[in-house]
């Protein structure tokens, strides 16, 4: 019988790694007028008004009753506007992230969008969180839970192998399967949602598997990607444009006049597999 060597990559989702041509990878594209009148985006912040270059006052915010009576408030440098921009960025951001361990994410990945000029970010409390994610998750159609079905049903145990021909099965349990994804109620508030709003990429892979008279151990290496960007579709919805949060992202990464890069989120996670013979 033909066994199945490791490691075996057994799942790549169809969009790939490193897309930065990806639509939420786009940044500086976007003109003044284009904000305004294709996307709504007037009242960007309660601080800088980054089209004028000037400072946001009480005289100065589009809805205060006093608006134009005392003229444009004070001139600020571009560099200047977007420093004030980043760092009301990081206050809204608390918002999202009001507790746990991963609360601080949010601001330190900001703040990366700020001075890391594109680079892709990596952090160990993000890869915690995905094997936290991964090895709590004990509903039936968790990619965990399935590999383990499918492993205990088709590990030859006279052979001590995983048979070539039934790799099949594998791929399947993962592709019928729910991949892990920072979508829970917890992520609204605990800074994963946030920092982590959506999965674009995701490759899963046995690196490993030992069978030992009626017990098996599996290792499984998952390798996860996102993007810490925005694309329009994302602020034409209601839900990202009505947050001045992520009015203010958009303008930072898509105005002409800042451009600020998005980046890369790269997240890995080993899991053990273990199980007897039925």
């Amino acid at each position: 019988m033909t066994a199945l060597q490791f490691p075996c990559i057994l799942f790549k989702t169809k969009k790939w790694m490193d897309d930065y041509g990806a639509q939420d990878m786009r940044c500086g594209d976007l003109t003044e007028e284009q904000l305004k009148s294709y996307y709504g985006l007037v009242d960007i912040s309660t601080r800088a008004n980054p089209y004028t270059l000037t400072k946001v006052t009480p005289f100065t915010q589009p809805q205060s009753m006093f608006y134009g009576s005392r003229g444009e408030g004070e001139k600020i440098s571009r560099q200047q506007c977007a420093n004030i921009l980043f760092d009301e960025f990081r206050d809204l951001s608390r918002l999202f992230s009001v507790y746990g361990p991963y609360k601080y994410l949010i601001e330190k990945m900001i703040t990366h969008m700020q001075n890391g000029n594109g680079t892709p970010f990596r952090d160990i409390a993000l890869d915690r969180a995905l094997r936290e994610h991964i090895i709590r998750d004990n509903t039936k159609n968790s990619t965990r839970w399935r590999l383990r079905e499918t492993l205990n049903d088709k590990i030859n145990w006279e052979e001590k192998c995983y048979p070539l021909k039934e790799t099949h099965w594998l791929k399947e349990a993962i592709s019928e399967g729910k991949l892990p994804k920072f979508d829970r109620f917890q992520d609204n508030f605990n800074g994963m949602g946030i920092t982590v709003h959506d999965i674009w990429a995701t490759h899963i892979t046995i690196q490993l598997l030992r069978i030992d008279n009626d017990r098996y151990r599996a290792v499984v290496h998952y390798k996860v990607q996102d993007h810490f960007g925005l694309d329009v579709d994302d602020i034409s919805t209601f839900k990202f444009n009505h947050f001045r949060f992520f009015r203010i992202w958009f303008v930072l990464q898509r105005y002409n006049q800042f451009g600020f890069r998005p980046f890369m989120t790269n997240m890995e996670a080993t899991i053990e597999i273990i199980g007897t013979r039925k």
